[in-house]
């Protein structure tokens, strides 16, 4: 009987990246990554480093913000404001915008073509390229408005 090969987790690809490129692994950025994998959309880093202490209360804040900055320049994550609050924290996926209701709060994913013209347009008319992604549009989501 042959095994059957099992994916390795993507916290495990993640620590292997890091691994390759001459990062270690350590307990605290095992249970950070575990914890922005079981997240559900973005969270600050307050909230990921309160998601970790609850398993290694001995844990830094400054180690949380370590990590998520190594994590980001890996391409694991990005971080985006959206509004006025804290940055926060979210896996690397396909190119996408925010759209953030300044009433209710509400945060729309916005796929990244909706932003190629506005991007163009900055390029054209005034030479500047723009990151989309970093920083949400604010304005009135439909119930709100």
């Amino acid at each position: 009987m042959r095994a059957v090969a099992v994916p390795a987790p993507p916290v495990d690809e993640v620590l292997a990246l890091l691994r390759a490129r001459g990062g270690r692994v350590t307990s605290p950025r095992r249970l950070l990554l575990e914890s922005i994998f079981e997240a559900d959309g973005h969270r600050t880093a307050e909230e990921l480093a309160q998601v970790v202490r609850e398993k290694a209360p001995d844990v830094h804040i400054s180690t949380i913000y370590r990590n998520l900055e190594s994590l980001e320049e890996l391409g694991v994550i990005f971080h985006v404001h959206l509004g006025h609050g804290p940055a926060t924290y979210h896996l690397a996926s396909a190119p996408h915008g925010h759209l953030v209701c300044q009433v209710c709060g509400t945060t729309v994913e916005a796929p990244g073509d909706l932003f190629k013209s506005l991007s163009a347009s900055a390029k054209s008319r005034f030479g500047f390229q723009i990151d989309p992604y970093h920083f949400a549009i604010l304005g009135r989501c439909q119930a709100c408005r």
